[in-house]
Formats: C-alpha cells, sequence, structure tokens
C-alpha cells in the first residue's frame, strides 16, 4: 500500500490542510482540485502517481479539511487562495512542479503560472478551463446573471448549486455507467459546504469568478511564449466546461495532447484508471525531456 501522508501547514495565518506521498527528491506534480470538493477527489490518482512524483495535493482555504474562517473575516478571491497556494509550496521548499487543475483548480494554476512561468514543468487540465469556448451557457447562465447583479432573485438561483442534488449532478452527468460513481463523493462535498457560514464562503467565489475569463488573454499569451508540455484530458459529456474547453488549448499550444474522454466534470471517479495512465505516460515522456 503506497504511504499517504495527511499533514498541516500554517501560511499566512491560515492553517491549510494537504496529502502528500511519493520520493521527496522525485519531480513533483501539484494537484489543485475543483468546487465543491477537496484533495479528497485524488484519493485514489494520489497512490497511482506516487511510485514516480512527489504529489503535493493541498485544501483550498474554505474546502475540506482546512481552515474556513467567515466570509467577513476573509476576503475569498481567486487571487488570495492562489497567494496561499504559492505560499504552501514555498514552505515545502517546491521551486518546479507540474501542476493538475481541475475547475477551480485551473484559475489558481493558471495565476500561478502567470505569477512565475519558470516554475511550472508541465501542465494537466482536467475539465480546467482556459478558454470561452468552454463555458457551457445553459450551465453558466445564473452564474453570469449573478455577476451583473446580486439581487434576492440571483442569488437564490446561485444557492442551487450547494444542494446535494446539484452535487450530486455535477458528479453524476455524463458519466455513461453512474453505478461507477460512489454516492460517498457527493455527501461527503455536501456535508462540508453545508456547514455553518460555509455558503457566504462559496457565494463569494462565486462573484469573484468574474475576475477568472479577463485572465484568459494574458494565459492564451503565456501557453504561446512558453510552450509548456501540455495534456488536456476531459470528460467530454461535461456540462459545465464543454470538451470545446479542451479543443482550445491547441490554439496556443499546438502540441497539446488532447484526450476527450466517456465521462463528466469528475472524470477521476469513473475513468480514474485510464486518466492516470495518460498522466504518468505523458509525464514520463515530457519530464525525461526536460
Amino acid at each position: 500500500m503506497t504511504a499517504v501522508h495527511h499533514r498541516y501547514a500554517t501560511v499566512e495565518g491560515r492553517r491549510l490542510f494537504y496529502r502528500e506521498a511519493g520520493p521527496a527528491d522525485a519531480p513533483v506534480i501539484v494537484l489543485l482540485h475543483g468546487y465543491p470538493t477537496s484533495s479528497f477527489m485524488f484519493r485514489h490518482l494520489i497512490p497511482a502517481l506516487a511510485d514516480r512524483y512527489h504529489v503535493i495535493a493541498p485544501d483550498h482555504l474554505g474546502f475540506g479539511l482546512s481552515d474556513a474562517p467567515p466570509a467577513d473575516e476573509f476576503d475569498y478571491t481567486f487571487d488570495a487562495l492562489t497567494g496561499l497556494t504559492a505560499g504552501l509550496l514555498d514552505q515545502l521548499g517546491v521551486r518546479r512542479y507540474a501542476m493538475y487543475v481541475q475547475d477551480y483548480g485551473a484559475p489558481i494554476g493558471w495565476r500561478l503560472a502567470l505569477d512565475d512561468p519558470e516554475a511550472v514543468t508541465a501542465i494537466i487540465t482536467q475539465n480546467g478551463n482556459g478558454y470561452a469556448a468552454g463555458f457551457v451557457p445553459e450551465f453558466w447562465q445564473s452564474v453570469w446573471d449573478y455577476h451583473r447583479e446580486q439581487t434576492p432573485e440571483t442569488e437564490r438561483a446561485i444557492r442551487t448549486a450547494l444542494s446535494l442534488e446539484a452535487i450530486r449532478w455535477q458528479y453524476v452527468t455524463g458519466v455513461p455507467d453512474e453505478s461507477l460513481v460512489s454516492p460517498d463523493t457527493w455527501h461527503h462535498d455536501h456535508a462540508l459546504v453545508s456547514r455553518p457560514g460555509n455558503d457566504a464562503i462559496q457565494l463569494a467565489l462565486f462573484r469573484d469568478y468574474a475576475t477568472n475569463p479577463p485572465l484568459y488573454k494574458e494565459l492564451h499569451a503565456y501557453l504561446r511564449a512558453n510552450q509548456p508540455p501540455l495534456l488536456a484530458v476531459w470528460g467530454k459529456g461535461d456540462e459545465i466546461f464543454g470538451p470545446d474547453g479542451a479543443r482550445a488549448f491547441a490554439q496556443d499550444v499546438p502540441n497539446a495532447e488532447i484526450h476527450l474522454l466517456d465521462g463528466g466534470h469528475f472524470l477521476l471517479e469513473s475513468a480514474g484508471d485510464e486518466v492516470a495512465g495518460l498522466i504518468r505516460d505523458f509525464l514520463s515522456r515530457t519530464t525525461a525531456a526536460r
């Protein structure tokens, strides 16, 4: 059995939880989770990579087992979450790393790359969006409405994303065989976002998501200039970030490796072995080349 360590570090006065495994002197891969989950989403992927890589998977502030200060005591923005992640990596002595980004992990990862392009050795994006083409309008309309105006009506619509049924929808939509996805996943996530005060945290981040698309132009320039090895492995049935979001990476990184798999937003739950195989093959070639 692979030894996976469950640890805490204090960064800027905030206690962050992270999972860590693999040889200390091996190439590092940082796993950045999305909404509404935590490093829990990587519980099977970490052992699949840790024989060859030093794997670090933090919980963002307000998620999982990390601190969740009230929204009126901490300004929950993607800039702030990025700063805490950078602080954690610095504290752990991580200077160069590959990143795996999914959902919210993508805008955090893009900020890390833009702040320190030389640190990023490779990018794996699993339904981690970086292009306008990736947005599925039917899902995002209520979010865009909330960005334009915070009213009781727009807030009521956005709050549905916190419900157990909406979280279950994220896990099973687009999955060919729903029985492959454990109900533990959506019950686990729902329990954590249902903690007192966590709704205000999530609403703050829903509002701040408006800061992410304006970064895309800078992201695309970074990709064109640096040509990082890039693997886009995407659940093609995702109705949040559609497969055009995966294909779009080839516009700026012509050698991007793009794989559209049967599955949805949380592809690891139904196609974890296939994703792990693609990552291992990709990293073995790109780390050797570098």
